[in-house]
């Protein structure tokens, strides 16, 4: 794969992953569906994507991914939905990233990893950061809404873990999705106010689906087929620009305000992330 081709895969896949949170946010915002029924839809479009992308590639339907994963795939699915009903794209995206980059830290430290003191500072500084963001403001209104953002960042965290041994990453993630989609159906019955509705509701419903089966299915289908190719520290570094590009997506589609408050929790959580990075690279 030539520089550019790949260059291109991963913009996208990182366009895709940030359009998650914008999607979210829109149809929740723009739309009357809510957030159960967004979760369902979302991992049932992409349980088919995936389903279909792993048939056609191997003719035959996924044998990888466990029940755990798919629990770990469904906590965050839900608890992302439910976030967004407050929180800016933007700020959701922030404080997701950033959950899910210090759950994987913490789980390495307690896992015997060793950290300089140079990566001490960083993680300090990235969660410092998460939490200046995670106390009440303009674009995180409510606690309870940035408390479930990073429940769901780090059930997503759990979920890299466990992905790191899984093996075959499409057919490992299609396996999960499939069995997320269930409990999905059961969050459906237990919380959307109107079941019947959750089906009329077509521009929410297409919001979903978009999310599920393009930003979601699509998405880590195409990072997946990048993933081979470049090195695990340079795969990390450019997850760093998913919140960066849902606050610009939030601020063009939605006109979310970008706050002097954003800017410096996302120095502190992104920059303090890149310093703990940087330093792994340089052993």
């Amino acid at each position: 794969m030539n520089i550019f081709k790949l260059s291109l895969l991963a913009s996208l896949a990182m366009l895709a992953f940030a359009a998650n949170s914008l999607l979210c946010r829109m149809a929740l915002v723009e739309t009357a569906i809510d957030p159960a029924s967004f979760t369902a839809w979302r991992l049932i479009s992409g349980a088919v994507t995936l389903l279909v992308i792993v048939l056609l590639s191997q003719y035959s339907l996924p044998k990888r991914g466990n029940w755990f994963m798919g629990l770990a795939l469904f906590v965050y699915a839900a608890a992302f939905s439910f976030a967004y009903i407050t929180m800016t794209a933007g700020a959701g995206a922030l404080v997701l990233f950033g959950s899910v980059q210090i759950t994987m830290l913490v789980w390495g430290i307690i896992q015997g990893e060793r950290l300089s003191a140079t990566q001490w500072l960083g993680f300090g500084l990235a969660v410092a950061g998460l939490i200046m963001l995670l106390l009440p403001n303009s674009a995180v209104p409510a606690l309870g809404s940035a408390l479930l953002m990073a429940l769901a960042g780090i059930a997503w965290g759990f979920y890299s873990i466990m992905g790191k041994t899984a093996g075959a990453p499409t057919e490992a993630t299609a396996g999960n999705f499939l069995r997320a989609a269930p409990m999905a159906l059961m969050l459906l019955l237990v919380f959307a106010p109107d079941v019947t509705a959750s089906f009329e509701n077509t521009p929410g419903i297409a919001y979903a689906i978009a999310s599920g089966a393009v930003a979601s299915g699509v998405g880590y289908a195409i990072w997946y087929s990048v993933l081979p190719h470049i090195a695990a520290l340079k795969a990390a570094t450019i997850q760093l620009s998913v919140p960066v590009i849902a606050m610009i997506m939030g601020c063009g589609a939605l006109q979310e305000p970008i706050t002097y408050r954003m800017l410096l929790s996302a120095i502190c959580v992104l920059g303090g992330i890149a310093l703990v990075i940087w330093v792994k690279a340089q052993r």
